[in-house]
């Protein structure tokens, strides 16, 4: 008899993150350290139900509840994150593990419930795939084979950078970090997440979150990106650059060394380059990489109406919101971004 139980994140989760670290289709994002730290940083609620038999999990389903007046209430499979879908080991789990979600849709009265994953797991839920793609690919041992896989073009930027002499450092810190990435969202028209988010990761993941910083020549830092370790994996995921780094090439740079880097000191065997949203400047960048695009396969069940939500830059809605967000002083954008950042998902 499978059992649905929920699990505190604030408790003991090795039961939890055992299960995660032997599924065959998990992420970085199912580890509860995600939840604590959405949930510390952020205050949002967390429901992190688990399905039992005979005392051991057969499949997890990490949700978080967003609710705000901007964006909506919405419960997602996993929030700030760009996959953490259901996992299971069989159909009656997955089942299960549905009808206690749906319960608690409909007890927090929510108009829309998201699975962010790969491959769908409901024939019969509306799915949004053409949207965003992930970007995957697998790292040789051997570095220089790693250089001349990437693109000639491509691999002419990377040692454009290593010409002007860029170094980089691991920071043991989000300080240089969190300015990159809020000058760069900003400079996009995005709202930053807050600070205490890129704290909360690095305390919960430790040596599994490293921040990879690269100055210029003159000690500036110009660009820097916080990945996260995760089986045989490099996730580089939140990352941004300041003015000068376009010329310095130093985002090029930046990822040939977090991948260099997470092959000689790791070991890392894969390359996860993240989602990015089909057509945009950032999809055409990881393609430039000879990454090939696979379509992401966001599932939803929604409670009210028949439309999947639609909240991201490229919503017409948005483009005056974020003309006016890229004008903002950065310290207005810092302050203010929070707020509305968190409601974002």
């Amino acid at each position: 008899m499978i059992e649905i139980k929920r699990i505190d994140v604030a408790a003991d989760c090795s039961a939890w993150d055992k299960y995660v670290l032997e599924h065959s289709s998990s992420s970085v994002f199912h580890m509860s350290g995600w939840g604590r730290s959405v949930h510390k940083s952020m205050g949002h609620d967390v429901y992190y139900l688990y399905a039992q038999k005979d005392g051991e999990i057969c499949g997890i389903l990490p949700l978080t509840h967003i609710k705000s007046r901007l964006f909506g209430n919405s419960l997602v499979s996993v929030a700030f994150s760009v996959g953490g879908g259901p996992l299971f080991d069989n159909q009656e789990a997955l089942d299960k593990l549905d009808n206690e979600a749906k319960r608690i849709a409909d007890e927090l009265g929510v108009s829309a419930m998201e699975y962010r994953q790969m491959k769908r797991c409901h024939e019969n839920w509306p799915i949004k795939a053409e949207t965003y793609s992930t970007f995957r690919k697998e790292l040789s041992a051997d570095n220089e084979e790693n250089m001349l896989a990437i693109p000639r073009k491509q691999r002419a930027m990377v040692r454009k950078g290593i010409k002007f002499g860029l170094t980089y450092d691991i920071d043991d810190n989000v300080d240089r970090l969190f300015h990159l990435y809020s000058t760069s969202v900003r400079n996009l028209g995005t709202p930053v997440f807050p600070k205490s988010l890129f704290k909360a990761l690095k305390n919960e993941f430790k040596e599994d979150c490293e921040i990879l910083t690269v100055s210029a020549p003159d000690g500036e830092a110009i660009s820097s990106v916080m990945s996260f370790y995760f089986k045989n994996e490099i996730v580089p995921y939140y990352g941004g650059g300041g003015f000068s780094a376009r010329s310095y090439a130093a985002n090029d740079f930046m990822y040939w060394s977090v991948m260099e880097h997470a092959v000689s000191a790791r070991g890392a065997t894969l390359f996860d380059f993240g989602r990015s949203k089909n057509g945009t400047g950032a999809f055409s960048f990881k393609k430039n990489w000879g990454f090939e695009p696979t379509a992401l396969e966001y599932e939803y069940y929604l409670r009210e109406g028949d439309d999947i939500p639609e909240i991201n830059p490229l919503n017409p809605k948005y483009q005056l919101m974020i003309k006016t967000w890229r004008k903002l002083p950065l310290p207005v954008a810092n302050f203010l971004g929070p707020f509305i950042a968190k409601s974002l998902g």
